[in-house]
């Protein structure tokens, strides 16, 4: 065979079975866009997934923090970038409120990204105050019942998954409470102590100091299960058959990436999550590891923004 027939050859091969793109992925450092400033839970924990995704693929993976509107901002920015594998996404469940807050809205949630792996769950934490004589989940809505609307509940802020969490616990156990929205955690908890708010259902990092301390009381957390972060606390599925709210924080990837790298990304992550000392370091910070396939985050992610659909509407919240 003459040596250009050999050539031709050899090149209709390489077309009819290129070269994976996570044979060569990455050839140069990765960014992972937060969508929270430095020192929040979301950017802890995206900095420990950048940490062991760096050290598995072997390449600097860059935290880029891009606070703002509940990280709709950060969102937009992800959308945008080219599938390549080379901008990635650490989000969180207003992934699947924010479209439904905001009026005007630049991405789909669903259609423009694609999961790659649930890196961690965090559950939210059911605390009172002292102003609240109830001890659990059932003496608390045993006394709503007994006092309709005379409980006054705070949250993050209005349209935040934390106002959200305590609207569907309302609904679902039939209760009526009064809703004072505040700016962030810290100045709401500053007002349980004093009395002026009697309950809130917040991350679980900020008000377990308090509760372990005596100045709060830990009522339950709303995963589906008692949390390994803090098992001493029930769930309120426990007393409300059903109820489950869980924060998770999990990888996307702009939709159009090549397969192959999100599987690639995708075992890298579950490999590092099987790690004790890991386990054990998310723990600290009030997180559970996850992992599992993308497809599973994938309905984990349409599951969710069809529930918060339904939340937000009929709580009426809304973010201009």
């Amino acid at each position: 065979m003459k040596i250009r027939h050999v050539l031709t050859a050899i090149a209709a091969a390489c077309v009819a079975f290129p070269a994976s793109a996570a044979s060569t992925y990455p050839e140069r450092p990765v960014r992972l866009v937060v969508g929270f400033p430095p020192g929040g839970a979301a950017d802890i924990l995206g900095r420990i997934a950048a940490q062991q995704l760096s050290e598995r693929i072997v390449q600097q993976v860059v935290v880029d923090n891009r606070g703002g509107a509940g990280g709709l901002i950060a969102t937009e920015i992800a959308a945008r970038a080219n599938a390549d594998g080379y901008t990635l996404l650490f989000s969180s469940i207003p992934h699947v409120i924010n479209p439904h807050l905001y009026k005007k809205v630049s991405y789909d949630a669903i259609r423009d990204f694609t999961p790659v792996v649930q890196f961690v769950a965090v559950p939210l934490m059911l605390a009172s105050g002292p102003s609240l004589p109830a001890k659990n989940v059932k003496e608390l809505i045993d006394y709503a019942k007994a006092n309709p609307g005379k409980i006054n509940y705070g949250s993050a802020g209005s349209g935040s998954s934390s106002h959200l969490a305590v609207e569907l616990f309302k609904s679902m156990a039939g209760i009526r409470m009064e809703h004072i929205p505040y700016k962030g955690t810290g100045p709401l908890i500053t007002d349980m102590f004093g009395g002026q708010i009697g309950l809130t259902i917040a991350s679980a990092v900020p008000l377990a100091p308090h509760v372990r301390s005596g100045k709060l009381r830990g009522l339950a957390v709303t995963g589906p299960k008692r949390s390994a972060a803090f098992p001493e606390l029930p769930a309120i599925a426990e007393t409300v058959k059903g109820y489950e709210v869980v924060n998770w924080f999990g990888i996307f990837a702009p939709a159009g990436t090549p397969a192959d790298i999100v599987r690639r990304i995708n075992a890298e992550l579950n490999t590092a999550l099987n790690n004790p000392e890991l386990v054990k370091r998310l723990n600290s910070q009030g997180a559970d590891a996850v992992g599992g396939s993308a497809e599973g985050f994938a309905r984990v992610v349409k599951a969710d923004f069809a529930k918060w659909a339904k939340v937000v509407k009929e709580s009426g919240a809304k973010v201009e």
